[in-house]
């Protein structure tokens, strides 16, 4: 079998733990500890999150999305296949040597993505671009860290808090849909989407197509 290299590592966000990029042949590998966030091979919970929201804004032809977290693109790979030629996509990611990654050694895994004419890369909080821009979104698209119940930084559970999903519908222009990618479920962040003024649908998913872990799609439609 094909071992496993170790290409690179980066400090995350409150600098107490280590991310790192691992590889084996074509297969990547992105984990915390011995957590796995995130692989190559498994994408179909990511891609049905981009899908699931651009259906709900289909009739926007000049769309506004914002994407928190780049990962390995396939949510922003997923969103450009859907989206037509005058669509706007704006990509934030914490984690500058992500960035890096999917320029670098994942290149091939991007297939260029990060150079279409639509796609926007910002290395910054996706909380201060939500909160910066009042009603400019059609739609906003979590996947950061493990939805809700988050292991990688603190700072993200802000997003997910009451306050932080009223900022998100302040976002959003009438209509707008927030999308949230979670490892699992979670009833009080259900009632808190409830709660912030948005019809929400929950969404079960698998990792791999209709194989692969169970995963969690909140689609809340600001009323």
């Amino acid at each position: 079998m094909i071992p496993w290299v170790e290409l690179d590592s980066a400090t995350t966000p409150d600098g107490a733990r280590q991310l790192r990029l691992k590889q084996r042949g074509s297969e990547f590998s992105i984990m915390l500890g011995t957590n796995e966030l995130m692989n190559s091979r498994l994408s179909g919970s990511e891609e049905a999150l981009a899908r699931l929201t651009c259906e709900r804004i289909a009739s926007k032809r000049q769309a506004r999305i914002l994407i928190g977290g780049l990962g390995m693109g396939f949510t922003l790979r997923a969103a450009l296949a859907e989206l037509g030629d005058q669509a706007g996509i704006v990509v934030a990611e914490l984690v500058p040597a992500v960035v890096a990654w999917a320029r670098g050694p994942m290149g091939d895994l991007f297939s260029g993505c990060l150079d279409d004419p639509r796609v926007t890369i910002k290395e910054t909080d996706v909380g201060d671009l939500i909160r910066s821009r009042p009603a400019a979104w059609d739609a906003i698209l979590l996947d950061v860290d493990n939805g809700p119940e988050g292991i990688v930084h603190r700072s993200n559970d802000q997003l997910y808090s009451a306050r932080g999903l009223a900022e998100a519908r302040g976002a959003l222009k009438p209509g707008g849909v927030l999308s949230v990618w979670s490892q699992g479920p979670d009833s009080g962040f259900a009632r808190r989407l409830k709660q912030a003024g948005f019809a929400v649908e929950e969404i079960n998913t698998r990792a791999n197509g209709k194989r692969g872990a169970r995963h969690v799609i909140w689609i809340a439609t600001r009323n």
